[in-house]
């Protein structure tokens, strides 16, 4: 069984790569042939916490895998990761495990990659600004996601840490030589912003999406369960929607169902999911001044078809650890 590092799979995976078969792995979902169960979530209140199971099977690619996530808002006042995960690849002929690896990163690069594929069909071309909410792991790579499919001249940032957000500013600017604002609100962020990435573990809306432009594209990403949310009813309400999985958003995404609880939206507010974007059946972007909305909550074939990526990057390369178990 081969073992995977955090620090191997930076060697291996390439974003566009990983766009190409995340795309493929939407595709084959719209055509019914991958497998994608509703994932199970384990709630550990006394700690915040939770653990999720995440399994999915890749039927043309013969990519079968399972990754455990646990999102523990808290983890940030311990100086540790939020999102802890790891993730096993394995044979669909035997199920025998063909590796293990670092689920942060395949996490980190295949979100980024949904969210650079949802962007270019929503986001508008001619793009000044993106803004930045919350400077944790994610966000770089969504950053990195959305610089494939758009270029931007400037970047605002803003996190409830201020040092984060100097941090993250400081190392864009030198990796990226893009202009880098920090700001103080979050709401200062998102009336700048021509695409808005969101990406934090608030229970509360962390902006007003009445300061929203027309026009702009807002990139979801946090979640904290049906119960929270970093987006506001507002923002929900004025946005053309379109999500990963309407099953996953419905069952446990907070961003959604609470404003359907309210009464401000219905199910049909929801325009339609990736895969109905990445096999033409529906339209992206309508208009120039229309606001969008991607809202990922994740699904398993994009951990799945990274990972098989992943995998057989490291054969060809030789990355990695073999051990017997």
């Amino acid at each position: 069984m081969l073992l995977l590092s955090a620090s191997d799979l930076r060697q291996l995976l390439v974003m566009k790569d990983v766009m190409k078969v995340v795309e493929e792995a939407f595709l084959e979902l719209a055509d019914v042939g991958a497998r994608s169960p509703q994932r199970t979530i384990v709630e550990m209140p006394e700690y915040n916490g939770h653990l999720l199971f995440m399994p999915a099977y890749l039927q043309r690619s013969q990519s079968l895998s399972l990754k455990v996530v646990g999102v523990y808002p808290d983890n940030i006042k311990r100086g540790l990761e939020t999102t802890p995960s790891i993730l096993c690849l394995i044979n669909p002929e035997t199920g025998i495990p063909l590796a293990v690896m670092d689920g942060k990163h395949i996490t980190a690069m295949r979100t980024a990659a949904m969210t650079a594929i949802a962007a270019e069909h929503l986001a508008r071309r001619n793009v000044e600004s993106i803004g930045v909410i919350g400077a944790g792991v994610q966000a770089e790579y969504q950053l990195r996601g959305i610089l494939e499919v758009r270029s931007a001249k400037r970047v605002h940032i803003y996190d409830i840490l201020v040092e984060r957000s100097r941090r993250f500013a400081e190392k864009i600017r030198e990796e990226l030589g893009l202009v880098v604002q920090v700001e103080e609100s979050a709401n200062e962020v998102a009336s700048k912003s021509d695409i808005l990435i969101v990406a934090t573990t608030s229970k509360q809306p962390v902006f007003d999406g009445r300061v929203l432009a027309k026009g702009v594209h807002v990139a979801s990403i946090g979640w904290v369960g049906p119960e929270g949310r970093e987006l506001d009813t507002t923002t929900v309400k004025r946005a053309k929607v379109v999500v990963d999985t309407k099953d996953g958003v419905l069952s446990e995404s907070g961003d959604i169902l609470i404003p359907i609880r309210e009464g401000a939206i219905t199910v049909d507010h929801i325009w339609c999911e990736l895969k109905d974007l990445v096999s033409n059946r529906k339209k992206g972007r309508e208009s120039e001044e229309e606001i969008t909305l991607w809202k990922s909550v994740g699904v398993g074939v994009a951990d799945a078809a990274a990972a098989k990526l992943a995998y057989q990057k490291a054969q060809e390369m030789r990355v990695g650890l073999w051990v017997e178990i």
